[in-house]
Protein backbone atom coordinates (compact mmCIF):
# COMPACT_ATOMS: atom_id res chain seq x y z
CA UNK A 1 0.00 0.00 0.00
CA UNK A 2 1.38 3.41 -0.67
CA UNK A 3 1.78 6.16 1.34
CA UNK A 4 -1.27 8.29 0.26
CA UNK A 5 -3.43 5.12 0.17
CA UNK A 6 -2.77 4.76 3.91
CA UNK A 7 -2.86 8.86 4.43
CA UNK A 8 -6.83 8.34 2.48
CA UNK A 9 -7.56 5.21 4.52
CA UNK A 10 -6.69 6.88 7.42
CA UNK A 11 -8.78 9.99 6.76
CA UNK A 12 -11.73 7.86 5.66
CA UNK A 13 -11.59 6.20 9.29
CA UNK A 14 -11.48 9.07 11.25
CA UNK A 15 -14.07 11.02 8.97
CA UNK A 16 -12.22 13.71 8.62
CA UNK A 17 -11.82 15.75 4.87
CA UNK A 18 -8.57 17.53 3.66
CA UNK A 19 -7.77 20.44 1.69
CA UNK A 20 -4.23 21.53 0.72
CA UNK A 21 -3.06 25.02 -0.14
CA UNK A 22 0.13 24.58 -2.36
CA UNK A 23 2.34 27.32 -3.34
CA UNK A 24 5.55 25.99 -4.82
CA UNK A 25 3.81 22.22 -5.38
CA UNK A 26 1.49 24.10 -7.86
CA UNK A 27 -1.41 21.08 -6.80
CA UNK A 28 0.97 18.14 -7.31
CA UNK A 29 -0.41 17.27 -3.67
CA UNK A 30 -3.54 17.40 -4.48
CA UNK A 31 -2.88 15.44 -7.69
CA UNK A 32 -1.00 12.42 -5.81
CA UNK A 33 -4.33 12.29 -3.22
CA UNK A 34 -6.52 12.04 -6.62
CA UNK A 35 -4.45 9.03 -7.69
CA UNK A 36 -5.77 7.30 -4.79
CA UNK A 37 -9.24 5.52 -5.11
CA UNK A 38 -12.00 6.94 -2.76
CA UNK A 39 -9.91 10.05 -2.81
CA UNK A 40 -13.56 11.65 -3.19
CA UNK A 41 -14.86 10.69 0.28
CA UNK A 42 -12.04 13.30 1.73
CA UNK A 43 -11.52 15.89 -0.39
CA UNK A 44 -14.05 18.81 -1.77
CA UNK A 45 -11.73 21.43 -2.38
CA UNK A 46 -8.15 22.50 -3.06
CA UNK A 47 -6.32 25.95 -3.30
CA UNK A 48 -3.52 26.80 -5.57
CA UNK A 49 -2.24 30.05 -4.26
CA UNK A 50 1.32 31.15 -6.07
CA UNK A 51 1.07 34.40 -6.26
CA UNK A 52 0.97 36.45 -2.50
CA UNK A 53 -2.37 38.17 -3.13
CA UNK A 54 -4.42 35.24 -3.80
CA UNK A 55 -2.67 33.70 -0.13
CA UNK A 56 -4.47 36.90 0.96
CA UNK A 57 -8.25 36.48 -0.57
CA UNK A 58 -7.96 33.20 -1.07
CA UNK A 59 -7.12 31.84 1.97
CA UNK A 60 -7.63 34.60 4.23
CA UNK A 61 -3.62 34.88 5.08
CA UNK A 62 -2.75 38.35 7.19
CA UNK A 63 -0.48 40.16 4.83
CA UNK A 64 1.15 41.62 7.64
CA UNK A 65 2.74 38.31 8.01
CA UNK A 66 4.24 38.17 4.37
CA UNK A 67 5.70 41.13 5.25
CA UNK A 68 7.05 40.58 8.73
CA UNK A 69 8.40 36.90 7.83
CA UNK A 70 8.39 36.30 4.55
CA UNK A 71 6.13 34.45 2.27
CA UNK A 72 8.40 30.99 2.26
CA UNK A 73 8.48 30.77 6.70
CA UNK A 74 6.25 28.78 8.83
CA UNK A 75 4.28 31.76 9.99
CA UNK A 76 3.04 31.46 6.81
CA UNK A 77 2.69 27.91 5.82
CA UNK A 78 0.76 27.97 9.47
CA UNK A 79 -1.30 30.16 8.27
CA UNK A 80 -1.97 28.50 4.81
CA UNK A 81 -2.94 25.18 6.27
CA UNK A 82 -5.06 26.97 8.54
CA UNK A 83 -6.86 28.96 6.25
CA UNK A 84 -7.52 26.04 3.59
CA UNK A 85 -9.03 24.31 6.21
CA UNK A 86 -11.42 26.93 7.47
CA UNK A 87 -12.26 27.78 3.82
CA UNK A 88 -12.95 24.39 3.03
CA UNK A 89 -14.76 23.56 6.31
CA UNK A 90 -12.20 20.42 6.60
CA UNK A 91 -10.80 18.68 9.89
CA UNK A 92 -6.89 19.23 7.71
CA UNK A 93 -5.24 21.21 6.13
CA UNK A 94 -1.46 21.25 4.55
CA UNK A 95 0.01 24.64 3.83
CA UNK A 96 3.13 24.58 1.17
CA UNK A 97 5.54 27.61 0.29
CA UNK A 98 8.91 27.05 -0.68
CA UNK A 99 11.69 28.46 -3.34
CA UNK A 100 11.83 25.66 -5.70
CA UNK A 101 14.63 27.53 -7.72
CA UNK A 102 16.33 27.54 -9.93
CA UNK A 103 16.54 31.71 -8.73
CA UNK A 104 15.32 33.25 -6.26
CA UNK A 105 16.73 32.19 -2.94
CA UNK A 106 19.08 34.51 -0.59
CA UNK A 107 21.44 33.04 1.91
CA UNK A 108 18.68 33.03 4.56
CA UNK A 109 16.11 31.38 2.82
CA UNK A 110 18.43 29.57 0.02
CA UNK A 111 16.92 27.35 -3.12
CA UNK A 112 15.57 24.28 -1.72
CA UNK A 113 14.00 25.72 1.38
CA UNK A 114 10.32 24.56 1.64
CA UNK A 115 7.89 25.42 4.61
CA UNK A 116 5.12 23.20 5.54
CA UNK A 117 2.16 23.64 7.70
CA UNK A 118 -0.17 20.98 8.76
CA UNK A 119 -3.28 21.47 10.62
CA UNK A 120 -5.26 18.32 11.96
CA UNK A 121 -8.16 18.70 13.67
CA UNK A 122 -7.53 22.38 15.53
CA UNK A 123 -3.42 21.65 16.26
CA UNK A 124 -1.04 23.07 13.63
CA UNK A 125 2.74 21.56 13.22
CA UNK A 126 5.02 23.72 10.62
CA UNK A 127 8.49 22.16 9.99
CA UNK A 128 10.91 23.66 7.09
CA UNK A 129 13.14 21.63 4.99
CA UNK A 130 16.33 22.36 3.03
CA UNK A 131 16.35 20.40 0.24
CA UNK A 132 19.02 22.18 -1.62
CA UNK A 133 19.39 23.55 -4.84
CA UNK A 134 18.48 19.67 -6.57
CA UNK A 135 16.70 21.12 -9.62
CA UNK A 136 12.94 22.48 -9.78
CA UNK A 137 11.47 19.58 -10.03
CA UNK A 138 12.95 17.36 -7.64
CA UNK A 139 12.47 19.90 -5.00
CA UNK A 140 8.51 19.43 -6.01
CA UNK A 141 8.80 15.76 -5.77
CA UNK A 142 10.65 15.78 -2.03
CA UNK A 143 7.87 18.14 -0.82
CA UNK A 144 5.28 15.84 -1.69
CA UNK A 145 6.90 13.34 -0.46
CA UNK A 146 7.54 14.53 2.84
CA UNK A 147 3.68 15.84 2.59
CA UNK A 148 2.35 12.34 2.88
CA UNK A 149 5.18 11.27 4.85
CA UNK A 150 3.87 13.28 7.58
CA UNK A 151 0.19 13.40 6.93
CA UNK A 152 0.92 9.54 7.80
CA UNK A 153 2.78 10.25 10.62
CA UNK A 154 0.34 13.04 12.40
CA UNK A 155 -2.78 11.14 11.38
CA UNK A 156 -1.70 8.24 13.63
CA UNK A 157 -1.37 10.33 16.98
Amino acid sequence: MTVEEKVVNKLIGKGYHIAFAESCTGGLCCGRLVDVANASQVLDVSFVTYANEAKVDLLGVDADTIERYGVVSEQMAAQMCRGAADKAGCQVGVGITGIAGPSGGTAKKPVGMVCFGFYIDGRVVTKTCQFGNIGRNEVRARSVEFVFNSLNDLLEK
